[in-house]
């Protein structure tokens, strides 16, 4: 995959008129809004760029992010320290290019937010990915996320869970 693909911060020469993975919401933040939100600093984007054709394939954002402990399903809360809420990393966007679907190219995209936001020196105790619609929670839970219990289309992974991923991976 790391011969095809370069996972990189967002820049301004990154072409997105183009990209469309086959979710308009999606489609539509990519091409219009992801910029604004760095700009402002309430997101970090990083794309997958095609090595041969430097076209964009994917991309995710991570934002910063906590949950209300109330919300964590009760197995993962229980082994929790009492405060309101978990300090948490978003993964709040993901999409990657229709052309390249079926090359494992979600995945690579997904891993590489999980190594971001595990290597980053920053206390996260966990990773949420806000799945837009249900095909994206079972995309999700097949790598270890669990749905919160009031918004079952946000998902949550330890951190401590996902490094063995990492390692697997």
């Amino acid at each position: 995959m790391s011969d095809r693909f370069a996972i990189e911060p967002l820049v301004k020469s990154h072409r997105r008129s183009d990209f469309t993975c086959g979710n308009e919401r999606i489609d539509r933040y990519f091409r219009e809004t992801v910029t604004q939100d760095v700009r402002r600093n309430y997101a970090k984007c990083f794309v997958a760029r095609a090595v041969d054709t430097s076209k964009v394939a994917g991309f995710y954002t991570l934002s910063s992010s906590n949950v209300p402990l109330t919300e964590v399903p009760e197995a993962l809360a229980a082994r929790l320290p009492r405060y309101p809420t978990v300090p948490a990393v978003m993964i709040g966007w993901l999409g990657r290019h229709i052309d390249y679907r079926g090359l494992g190219l979600g995945e690579a995209l997904l891993f590489d937010a999980i190594e971001t936001v595990a290597t980053a020196p920053i206390g996260a105790h966990a990773i949420f990915a806000d799945a837009i619609d249900e095909q994206a929670a079972i995309f999700y839970t097949a790598y270890g996320f669990t749905p919160l219990t009031k918004r079952p289309l946000t998902l949550y992974l330890p951190i401590a869970t996902a490094l063995p991923l990492l390692s697997e991976h």
